[in-house]
Order: structure tokens, then sequence, then C-alpha cells
């Protein structure tokens, strides 16, 4: 396999927020997602609450990890949500996924976060998330949601 680099996702990497949408059942084993328009993808990787790194070699991406930093009311001012992490199926258990934690972790201790959390419902997941140091802490099995829309009062 070649090499691989990591870098954090900005403003000017639109494209490859799309072609991440398009090619997520190779990412993640999901159906593809509609992409985001550009106006949105540059929203998304303009906020500094959005931490989006991209692992690729030959200018292909082979993974992604989404986080977001949380302010709280409580405790420690801030915390992390560790969203989401894809690898294409063909880069798995090469050190992608460790790399991108590694990312994640190093931007953590330069803005001085000391918490990260992630939800996982997959057991091979779970045992990836172990395997990088991360505990359960708790288990839940609700999820709630709700689309709001402009004819509610």
């Amino acid at each position: 396999m070649p090499p691989f680099n990591v870098r954090r996702l900005g403003p000017g990497d639109e494209h490859v927020l799309a072609q991440i949408a398009q090619d997520e059942t190779d990412f993640t084993g999901e159906e593809p997602s509609p992409p985001l328009s550009p106006e949105a993808a540059h929203d998304y990787l303009s906020d500094p609450a959005v931490w989006h790194w991209h692992a690729e070699t030959d200018g292909q991406p082979i993974g992604f990890l989404m986080a977001y930093v949380h302010r709280q009311r409580h405790g420690e001012a801030r915390h992390v949500m560790f969203e989401e992490i894809g690898v294409r199926e063909s880069w798995r258990r090469r050190g992608v996924g460790r790399a991108l934690l590694a990312a994640l972790h190093r931007q953590m201790r330069a803005e001085s976060i000391g918490e990260v959390w992630v939800l996982s419902d997959n057991p091979e997941a779970q045992a990836f998330y172990e395997d990088g140091g991360y505990a359960v802490d708790e288990l839940q099995g609700v999820l709630l949601s709700r689309q709001v829309d402009d004819r509610e009062a």
C-alpha cells in the first residue's frame, strides 16, 4: 500500500466532502448521502467548532474523521463529540483509523480540551475505540429525533 497523509479539511476542500458522500458505502457501509450544497459545505468547513480530518493517498480520500467541539454549562468548558469515522474497505487495518484518531487527540491537546466521547452501536467499531484507549461509560439504547418545520407555531 502506498503511504498516506492526514490533514484537517478547511474552506476550499468542499469537493472532498462531495466525494466522501458519493463513496459513502465504501467508507461506512451505509447508503450514499446527498452531498451538501457548495455553500453549505463551505460553511461547514469554515466553522471552527467542526473538526474534519481527511486521510488521502495520491490525492484520493481513503478515510475521514469528523468531530465537534461542544461548550458546556458546567464542569470543563468544552469537550469533543467524536461524531463519525470512515475508512475505505481496502484501507482498513492499515493504520488509517489510528492516524485519524491521533490527529483528533493532538488537536485536543493543542486546544487544552481533555474529554472526548463517541457513541457506538457496532461491536467492531467499539473494539476499535477501546483499542484506542476509549472505555464504555454508560449504555444507552434510545436515540430520539424530530424534524421541525416552518408550519409549526
